[in-house]
């Protein structure tokens, strides 16, 4: 990249956590006593760079230093070590209501930010119209924004900040709070200036809209940039760190039995493909191999294995066991193994895993791992949890006159046998 228009050369920001919390009362009952504080590093040797035009996603979990990382882009807060390069005019959408006053009006706070982000009077005038139409908000422009919704401030925020022309867009989580529609809005209108040539940087966890509009993905964990490239492959380490941090939950199912826990021990669960790479990330009706391994406590005959495939809403997406299929006698000390394969005929998202082992009437769940999280990468308009592979056709009747449709064809056509 010879002429990046953002660089990030060994960068860090260091804070300092408070163990207690210093107030004047607690001061003045320890005198002379220190207040417990250490050293705690938001981001560490970061080096990042993106090209004039690129849209580039910045995704980990929450804490790995994504939002500290675009308040160092646009100025908010200055690194402790490396250095921030920016070129261009930068328009930041890092915080719901950033540079709006609560006691001025819809229409005084566009004219407000508009200056903050160094467009004149008459730019703005020009453009007032249209930053209310697409911020949806012509009802309630000369309202005081502290009357405005989360999802208002955000509606106007955004439409202020892309009709500013930037050469740099920083956009973080706060279009979550926005409904569907305007999400989409949004991700369209930034699909938009970024054909016209503004360089996009955008913090979110929707998977969907980093893999269909970003050029590279940036995959930050535990402050360190861990990754940077395809969309595909961070999204599958992401979800790869997702199911090395997801707890181990082994509740009684109430539903499903007693829990027996000295019966038999999961010890490792991988998701792979047929080929046997592990994977955090399949096409939509891929096979999905599922390999346990574990180990006997207690002499057990014909177990179940079972797994359930769970939308990342809670709602179940399929499951199954190998009931009625009988696996033989087993040993305490006997080590075992167990395989599911299963085809991923699933909309776009992120779904989890979880297999279990079980007695041979099911009553008795002896061990179970997981979540196991992985993402499907799909069909973009398809929603629910299955695809179903719809197959559409839609045509004009023949005979019917153009512009009158199926309508003027319902109008002539017979009744009766």
């Amino acid at each position: 990249m010879s002429d990046p228009v953002i660089a990030l050369r060994g960068v860090g920001k260091r804070y300092t956590k408070y163990e207690d919390q210093p107030s004047l009362v607690t001061s003045l009952a320890h005198i002379g006593r220190r207040s417990r504080r250490h050293k705690l590093w938001a981001l560490r040797n970061v080096d990042l760079e993106v090209g004039s035009g690129e849209c580039v996603g910045v995704i980990g979990r929450n804490g790995s230093g994504k939002s500290t990382m675009l308040q160092m882009l646009a100025g908010v807060t200055m690194p402790t070590e490396g250095t921030v390069r920016v070129r261009g005019r930068i328009a930041p959408l890092v915080a719901v209501g950033v540079g709006f006053h609560p006691e001025l009006t819809g229409r005084e706070n566009v004219y407000l930010n508009g200056t903050i982000l160094g467009l004149t009077r008459p730019q703005i005038e020009e453009r007032f119209d249209d930053i209310v139409a697409f911020a949806e908000v012509a009802d309630f422009i000369d309202t005081p924004v502290k009357f405005y919704s989360s999802g208002m401030f955000v509606r106007l925020g955004f439409a202020v900040a892309i009709h500013t022309e930037p050469d740099i867009l920083l956009v973080d989580e706060v279009l979550a709070v926005g409904d569907f529609a305007f999400q989409m809005k949004c991700f369209d209108r930034m699909q938009q200036i970024r054909e016209q040539g503004t360089t996009v940087l955008v913090v979110t966890h929707n998977l969907n809209s980093v893999r269909a509009m970003c050029d590279r993905v940036a995959l930050l964990h535990r402050g360190q940039l861990v990754y940077t490239g395809d969309p595909g492959e961070a999204i599958s380490r992401y979800h790869t760190i997702m199911g090395e941090h997801r707890e181990l939950e082994r509740e009684l199912d109430t539903t499903s039995g007693a829990w027996s826990p000295g019966v038999a021990s999961i010890d490792s669960l991988e998701v792979l493909r047929p080929d046997g790479a592990e994977t955090g990330m399949v096409g939509t009706g891929d096979e999905l191999l599922v390999r346990v391994e574990g180990t006997v406590l207690s002499a057990m005959r014909d177990p179940v294995l079972g797994v359930a495939v769970t939308a990342a809403n809670g709602a179940l997406a399929y499951a199954d066991t190998s009931f009625g299929r009988p696996s033989g006698e087993f040993a305490p000390g006997d080590r075992f193994t167990g395989e599911v394969r299963i085809r991923a005929k699933l909309v776009t998202g992120s779904f989890s895993l979880v297999v279990t082992l079980r007695s041979s009437n099911l009553d008795t769940l002896y061990d179970r791992a997981g979540p196991r999280t992985f993402w499907v990468g799909g069909r973009r308009l398809a929603t629910g949890i299955s695809d179903m592979e719809a197959d559409f056709r839609l045509q004009r009747l023949p005979g019917t006159a153009a512009g009158t449709g199926v309508a003027a064809a319902a109008e002539t056509e017979p009744t009766g046998a």
